[in-house]
């Protein structure tokens, strides 16, 4: 299979927030599950996304890129997709490309693991508990 025909299938996460992202050559265009990526939401969020293809962009306008997001917040959902994105345009575009994202960003292309702390019996809040009194 040649270089410019190949697809990409990647996956990102953040929190449980999972994204799958399949690349494949084209126009350019990046849709986020079937809307266009201006229109899926918040415009900081959108701009947070296009981070991975502003810095490969000549690579960016030969490819195709539908993700599909599933679970958590905006926020997370967004990280995701950058994830995914991140990591299919590394995978096709070579090592070049993988330093280049790594060198601006890490989570670019290595999922950030954190989750959130599970609550405990007999609390306000994940840590928080009852103060005592002395007297």
């Amino acid at each position: 299979m040649a270089a410019s025909r190949k697809i990409v299938f990647e996956v990102g996460k953040r929190k449980v927030a999972t994204a799958r992202a399949v690349l494949r050559p084209g126009k350019g265009t990046v849709r986020i599950n079937s809307k266009p990526l201006e229109l899926w939401g918040p415009r900081y969020l959108v701009y947070r996304i296009k981070e991975p293809l502003e810095l490969v962009e000549e690579l960016a306008g030969k490819v195709d890129i539908e993700v599909t997001v599933r679970s958590g917040g905006m926020s997370s959902q967004a990280d995701a997709a950058r994830t995914a994105i991140g990591r299919a345009l590394a995978r096709y575009g070579g090592e070049k490309i993988k330093n280049l994202l790594l060198g601006y960003d890490r989570t670019l292309l290595v999922p950030d693991m954190r989750q959130n702390e599970p609550w405990k019996a007999g609390r306000s809040k994940p840590r928080a508990s009852a103060q005592k009194s002395k007297r």
